[in-house]
């Protein structure tokens, strides 16, 4: 049975804005078919050396260490082609992804097996969503436009080499509420907090799994 893959990647817990609409996309699709992996509680290691030589190398003349590290890659690999749809809580920290997501994407993209094959990606086509808050704003025309470096890494990885459709949620200005000289800033916040739910609700009900 196909599956939503929902991998997490805030490290804050419930009260994360990233996590609140990701949870209003999955109420309104409805579905009961989740593979949840919270990254901040289960943290996956980064591509070590025995990760990459088990990549490079015959299974069979693997040391101990490349074959935990094989077996961790074909996990995850195995996890991410099983799913029919994504959804990704992806918060925006110090300009690009959390580490503990460009982790899990260096687990997962290996030629041969997700990108670079002859035919294609074989997970192109699946639709997945971004859910990706951030403290400030980096919309065209703000002081920080160009400074998102999220969202052009994961249009290039998930996206070109992935092959996924991807749609990208993107609540602003999450510190306004905690940060004294940003107050002024609240009612954007709220108001951009509220479309993030309704775009996130109008793309769960509309959500289908390849």
């Amino acid at each position: 049975m196909s599956y939503l893959l929902h991998i997490d990647a805030t490290s804050f817990t419930a009260e994360s804005i990233s996590r609140q609409v990701a949870r209003t996309f999955r109420d309104a699709w409805g579905g009961t078919a989740v593979v949840h992996r919270d990254l901040a509680a289960h943290p996956i290691p980064h591509l070590s050396p025995d990760g990459l030589a088990a990549r490079l190398s015959d299974r069979a003349g693997h040391t101990p260490g490349q074959r935990a590290a094989q077996a961790l890659q074909d996990e995850l690999v195995d996890e991410f082609l099983g799913a029919g749809g994504y959804l990704f809580t992806v918060p925006l920290y110090n300009y690009g992804v959390p580490s503990s997501f460009k982790a899990w994407i260096d687990q997962i993209t290996v030629v041969g097996r997700t990108i670079a094959l002859p035919d294609g990606p074989p997970a192109r086509g699946r639709h997945a969503v971004v859910v990706s808050s951030r403290g400030g704003d980096y919309h065209p025309g703000s002081p920080n436009h160009g400074r998102d470096h999220l969202v052009p890494h994961l249009e290039t990885i998930l996206g070109q080499e992935l092959g996924l459709d991807l749609d990208f949620v993107v609540p602003s200005f999450g510190l306004a509420p905690v940060v004294p000289m940003m107050a002024g800033l609240v009612p954007l916040h709220e108001a951009s907090v509220t479309e993030a739910h309704e775009q996130a609700r109008k793309l769960g009900e509309a959500f289908t799994l390849g």
